[in-house]
């Protein structure tokens, strides 16, 4: 693949905690000037950002990030002030607890009440596929799948692992047919990059990938 189709797929990301309006400022510049497909940041950098690009740069807030424990009242106000502020694409991090807990039912509600407060807009779900089993893998890709979202997403990239083929592999066994996937986390290679496309990623979500393809990219 091409620099530029490489790039349409991946939400260019800044999440660090210590991120500053200069430094989220920057990495949007970058997700607008080479066209990747959305620039992800904390919820309460979506208004700076898009009275700034005015509609000309797809912005994904991340909800109920990094832990997914927060209320369910709490993830609503977050994604509901997020759209409001201009967001088109939401991240939200599932109950973990609650999933593997057994309460599937809880999961699969609130992702339910997320994605009818989104609307049309992009919901991507967080799963963190290194906190879960394989059974409870499965669990959350029909908690998805049910509540009708639009991807999983498998990591934050804060836990202790990252994004694998092999969960790829069982997310697409497992998901229905309209979700899609979204690859997170130890993502560092052009390779990489294309190995978890091929797989059947429609989503990858990188700090790095304009670093990796600078020398490919025309100015």
């Amino acid at each position: 693949m091409k620099a530029e189709e490489l790039l349409a797929r991946v939400d260019h990301t800044l999440l660090r905690p210590t991120a500053t309006w200069e430094e989220i400022d920057e990495v949007a510049e970058e997700a607008w000037k080479y066209h990747t497909a959305t620039v992800v940041v904390p919820s309460a950098f979506v208004r700076n950002i898009a009275n700034s690009y005015h509609d000309t740069l797809k912005i994904c807030a991340v909800v109920g990030f990094p832990l997914g424990n927060a209320s369910t009242v709490a993830k609503m106000a977050e994604t509901a002030q997020c759209l409001a502020d201009g967001a088109s694409e939401i991240d939200m991090v599932i109950n973990l607890g609650m999933l593997k807990g057994g309460d599937t039912n809880f999961v699969t509600e609130e992702i339910r009440q997320v994605k009818q407060l989104c609307g049309e807009r992009i919901l991507k779900v967080i799963v963190e596929t290194c906190y879960l089993t394989e059974e409870e893998k499965i669990d959350a890709c029909k908690c998805v799948t049910n509540a009708h979202a639009d991807f999983i997403k498998t990591s934050t990239g804060f836990g202790t692992g990252g994004a694998n083929l092999e969960d790829i592999k069982l997310f697409k066994e497992h998901i229905g047919e309209k979700v899609k996937i979204k690859a997170a986390g130890g993502i560092r290679t052009r390779e990489d990059m294309e190995n978890f496309i091929a797989a059947g990623c429609a989503r990858l979500g990188m700090s790095s990938a304009i670093k990796i393809l600078k020398d490919e990219l025309t100015e």
